[in-house]
């Protein structure tokens, strides 16, 4: 039994949606005893699964219900931890000498050491201002400024970029490739 709601249409390409006839529910019968006769025929199978998975299991030495619970670390030294890694943040510095920028490449790890300024007081010692920052930029061959100095732009902690940006005004600072 058709009807023309369910023949396709010639103008559009979706058909129109058609009825699902009625029917009658289906019954299998013989169902349980085609699976006892496949369990019984299958029995050995099952059994050498549980075999194959207890050998594996006793080679590997895993935990059984006999073997000690792990216990969790003491106290003491849940204390130990390395504390989370600070975020990082983007810091450009002044490098005194061009020639020394011009070394380094993106990725690198650098020391950074400020010398006191001659002009801003007398004497003092050098002193490592950041250990291990990691160049994010160098300049262009051509960007480098008349006395010679050069901006570098490094990935450090936002603690050590305020140590930078302080050292930056009263000295001059220098690079060593770590």
């Amino acid at each position: 039994m058709h009807t023309d709601s369910c023949l396709p249409h010639t103008r559009t390409s979706v058909p129109p949606p058609c009825g699902v006839p009625h029917f009658d529910p289906l019954r299998v019968r013989g169902g349980k005893l085609r699976l006892r006769r496949a369990l019984r025929r299958k029995r050995r199978a099952p059994a050498t699964v549980l075999a194959l998975t207890a050998a594996a299991l006793a080679a590997t030495g895993a935990a059984g219900a006999d073997d000690p619970v792990p216990q969790p670390p003491p106290p003491a030294a849940r204390e130990h931890r390395a504390p989370a890694a600070a975020p990082l943040v983007s810091a450009p510095v002044r490098i005194a000498d061009a020639a020394t920028v011009r070394l380094l490449r993106p990725g690198d790890r650098v020391d950074v050491i400020a010398a006191p300024d001659s002009a801003v007081g007398p004497g003092g010692e050098a002193r490592v201002v950041a250990s291990g920052a990691r160049v994010a930029e160098v300049p262009r061959t051509g960007e480098t400024r008349p006395d010679g100095g050069a901006l570098v732009v490094l990935s450090v902690p936002r603690s050590t970029a305020t140590a930078l940006a302080g050292a930056g005004i009263t000295s001059q600072l220098a690079v060593t490739l770590c």
